[in-house]
């Protein structure tokens, strides 16, 4: 390998690296993502686990090596306060397989949402998500796999998490102040936020992963996202904030909506790439 300086060992980790989320190309099978990701030159994606589950899980690992695409995050795990009808206990059986999956095929996170309030108060929620972390970060740890979970703006939130304020969910992870506890960032939830904004380099340390999407109005209840760059979140800015800071992780294409639904997939992907291109052109 040729020699190379620690500033450019340093700028080369700091280079903004794209994922493609499989929720965005929400139509298409595990296989047929992959096969069209690869084709795309797309070198990362963000694997869901229903689509994989339906291909199967073995068969699925074996076709990311054989594809040579890495894993930017497995998603989801949580729902611990029993929003989605599974027990307390249930769900935390099921984090824990998932932490062992992400493990098996090298993701670089496990996506978490607490759960809904599901009519407890939210010192409850809070007390049931606590108790599910403490259980589950020293299996974090050991396999090295960070936790990301997502707090959502309350009109997003009211099917996937009590975490409705960024500072709330750091407060949580104060608690227990674990390096395998990460913040998952959605520009979509937060992007017009200013005040969030201008904070992007205080939180760029905490963050385990960027979900990248643009919008042409702030979100609500139905998930509208659009294209990158066909919307009025200033997404250029807030890579260049965020990588500047210090954030090395994947920006994760994560697209819905009825937009994006009604999109040719190939080309949405296409599209994608070319955007982060131009978005990320003068970052570094």
């Amino acid at each position: 390998m040729p020699y190379r300086t620690a500033i450019e060992l340093r700028e080369t980790s700091r280079m903004p690296r794209l994922s493609i989320n499989e929720l965005t190309t929400y139509r298409w099978s595990f296989e047929e993502d992959v096969e069209h990701y690869t084709a795309a030159g797309i070198q990362s994606l963000a694997v869901w686990r229903h689509k994989l589950s339906d291909f199967g899980e073995e068969k699925g690992m074996e076709l990311l090596v054989e594809s040579g695409l890495a894993v930017s995050s497995l998603q989801w795990a949580g729902g611990f306060t029993g929003s989605d009808g599974r027990t307390h206990q249930d769900s935390i059986a099921d984090a824990r397989a998932a932490i062992q999956l992400a493990a098996d095929m090298h993701a670089e996170c496990l996506i978490v949402y607490s759960g809904s309030g599901a009519g407890h108060t939210n010192n409850h929620a809070r007390r049931l998500l606590t108790g599910a972390l403490k259980r589950l970060l020293p299996i974090a740890c050991e396999f090295g796999i960070p936790l990301a979970i997502e707090p959502m703006p309350s009109r997003c939130a009211s099917e996937w998490t009590f975490l409705t304020d960024i500072d709330e969910t750091l407060r949580l992870f104060d608690q227990f102040d674990s390096p395998q506890l990460k913040l998952v960032f959605d520009t979509y939830h937060f992007g017009h936020n200013e005040a969030i904004r201008e904070r992007l380099s205080e939180l760029a340390p905490r963050i385990g992963i960027v979900q990248l999407a643009d919008a042409k109005e702030p979100p609500g209840v139905e998930q509208n996202r659009c294209r990158l760059g066909d919307g009025t979140i200033p997404l250029e800015a807030m890579i260049s904030s965020l990588v500047h800071a210090g954030y090395g992780g994947y920006f994760d294409v994560k697209l819905m909506g009825e937009e994006i639904e009604a999109s040719d997939y190939a080309e949405l992907i296409a599209h994608s790439k070319v955007s982060f291109e131009q978005l990320t052109s003068t970052v570094v």
